[in-house]
């Protein structure tokens, strides 16, 4: 499988400011909610027909709601899709495109250093080290401006170029 390569970044790279990469940072926070919901909403309307049609017990708990998230394995499943939600969103934008909503929105890509697309293990090991995104607050005493989570992934995040 070939990498695919961002067209033609100048060879000067330019890195995201703080301020740039905490603006993507929140507007993904953004696009993460609305996802969530939408992933929750489908997980639990699939419980209320289970429960309609009698093929799962709720008595004990107020609602469906209750029953996914305080039943002690309902719980951690449904915890388990909704985190597999959320890496699913980040590893499938970040591989495929190199960019999140966020990043599209404020000119970011997240690539290796030759310019192609991070590998999924890549993904895993950005988010696993981000703290939340917390991470990005080490970018300013970087000398090339990275976060922490671009230094364990070894990829960077830079800032495209603006198309005339």
């Amino acid at each position: 499988m070939k990498k695919k390569k961002q067209p033609d970044v100048a060879s000067t790279k330019q890195y995201p400011s703080l301020f740039r990469r905490l603006a993507a940072w929140l507007y993904d926070t953004l696009v993460i909610a609305a996802v969530l919901m939408l992933a929750g909403g489908i997980a639990i309307g699939l419980m209320a027909i289970l429960v309609s049609i009698g093929m799962v017990d709720i008595t004990g708990y107020e609602d469906v709601s209750a029953y996914m998230t305080k039943h002690p394995v309902v719980g951690m499943i449904y915890t388990g899709y909704l985190t597999m939600v959320i890496v699913g969103f980040f590893t499938y934008f970040w591989c495929q495109a190199g960019q999140t909503l966020g990043m599209r929105a404020w000119k970011l890509r997240i690539q290796n250093k030759d310019g192609s697309n991070i590998r999924p293990t890549q993904a895993m090991i950005r988010m696993a080290t981000s703290a939340f995104g917390l991470g990005n607050l080490l970018s300013p005493f970087s000398k090339t401006n990275q976060s922490f989570q671009d230094a364990m992934a070894d990829c960077e995040m830079v800032v495209l170029p603006k198309v005339n």
